[in-house]
């Protein structure tokens, strides 16, 4: 299993991602993702045939922040909860001008490979 943020790969530019890939991703098994699933509740990913998860990238993000949290850390369970910004009325989390960036770089990746480019 990955010990470090710095071994992460990097996020392929997609828009789903399995269960599977995204414990690849993050370092984390796919039963650990599940337990995630219920313990965190912004990460909602999506089903789809068969109930088949499927998460999007800024989902991938949230569980390497998850990840991060826990195991680099040292966090529980509830201390990363109270950290994302889960503990207050509105469930939003607050997000890094890092993680920002990544999301728009991988966005900006995604258009210039000319998917979603009309013929």
């Amino acid at each position: 299993m990955l010990t470090s943020k710095a071994d992460l790969p990097s996020i392929p530019s997609k828009r789903y991602f399995t269960i599977s890939e995204v414990g690849e991703l993050a370092g984390v098994k796919p039963h650990v993702l599940r337990y995630w699933e219920q313990e965190f509740s912004q990460l909602r990913q999506v089903k789809r045939r068969g109930n088949r998860r499927y998460y999007q990238h800024h989902e991938v993000l949230l569980v390497r922040r998850i990840r991060e949290l826990l195991y680099d850390d040292g966090f529980t369970i509830q201390g990363a909860r109270q950290r994302l910004g889960m503990g207050g009325d509105d469930g939003a989390r607050p997000i890094t001008a890092q993680e920002v960036r990544a999301e728009l770089e991988s966005i900006l990746e995604w258009l210039d490979s000319g998917v979603g480019k009309k013929e």
